[in-house]
């Protein structure tokens, strides 16, 4: 597949700063535009109707929305009106929730991750019986467990890869190492039956630098167990030069087949001249 690029940004809290932001994001030349959904920070659903009246090429998308939170007939109505709002150009990013500290803070309990990933199951039986004969917008969906990753490669456009490991109460805690991610591919293809979903990875750090060994410093915070060589090499972190990570982006789309690359808005413009040399 061809690469596409996405940027993963918070809303600001001034409405111009957010538009001047999106429009940046385009014309840094970003395929999509893709808003979080924490407590905490801005609303995602309004956040990317507010982008489309800034664009014109970018798709928009949610990455991804919090289903424990939501009634699944009442998030069907907030999914259609914004495809409606979007004119095409929405893809629906949908996940469990993860950080028991948002349940908290809304007072909610924290169910289990079965109890979560049956309620993501409700959710999707209901967008797609809500829309009917209708075309649905591409669904991401995405994770690194066997479950999570099963109903992705049975139901998703987009399957995303996060090759994080979190700890029960949500926090980052490792990362997944190249052949768990070789395993993880293996295992959505092998679900995926005659699908081909598009692979996605959201990178957590970008540093284009031409000193490789002291950007591969700055990112053993990412993994302390893990030698900094080895956190090098994962596709979730990309340092070196632009041409540099350009190739290691190709070589990751031929190993793993990850051919859509979201980045944290933190490293949008840093990326941008990665996106230069893969165009």
């Amino acid at each position: 597949m061809e690469f596409r690029f996405g940027v993963n940004m918070l809303a600001s809290d001034e409405r111009m700063r957010w538009l001047d932001k999106c429009r940046k994001a385009e014309d840094l030349g970003f395929d999509v535009v893709a808003t979080p959904d924490h407590l905490g920070m801005p609303a995602p659903f309004p956040s990317l109707v507010a982008a489309a009246e800034a664009t014109e090429r970018v798709r928009l998308t949610t990455f991804v929305v919090n289903t424990a939170f939501y009634n699944p007939t009442l998030l069907a109505r907030d999914v259609d009106t914004t495809d409606l709002l979007l004119g095409g150009r929405f893809e629906v990013g949908l996940g469990t929730g993860y950080a028991k500290a948002e349940f908290d803070e809304a007072g909610l309990p924290f169910p289990r991750p079965g109890a979560r990933l049956d309620h993501l199951e409700q959710c999707l039986a209901v967008l797609r019986r809500h829309y009917g004969e209708r075309k649905l917008p591409p669904i991401v969906l995405g994770g690194q467990r066997d479950r999570m990753l099963r109903i992705a490669a049975r139901e998703a456009d987009v399957v995303a890869l996060s090759g994080v490991h979190f700890n029960r109460d949500g926090d980052a805690a490792s990362l997944a190492d190249l052949s768990e991610l070789d395993e993880r591919v293996a295992f959505v293809r092998s679900e995926a039956g005659d699908r081909d979903p598009e692979l996605n990875m959201l990178i957590q750090h970008v540093d284009v630098t031409d000193d490789r060994a002291a950007g591969l410093e700055r990112i053993q915070q990412y993994d302390e167990a893990k030698p900094v060589d080895e956190l090098g090499e994962l596709p979730m972190l990309l340092v070196g030069t632009a041409e540099q990570i350009a190739d290691r982006l190709r070589a990751h789309r031929q190993r793993f087949g990850l051919s859509y690359i979201t980045v944290m808005e933190k490293d949008m413009e840093r990326f941008a001249s990665v996106i230069e040399q893969l165009r």
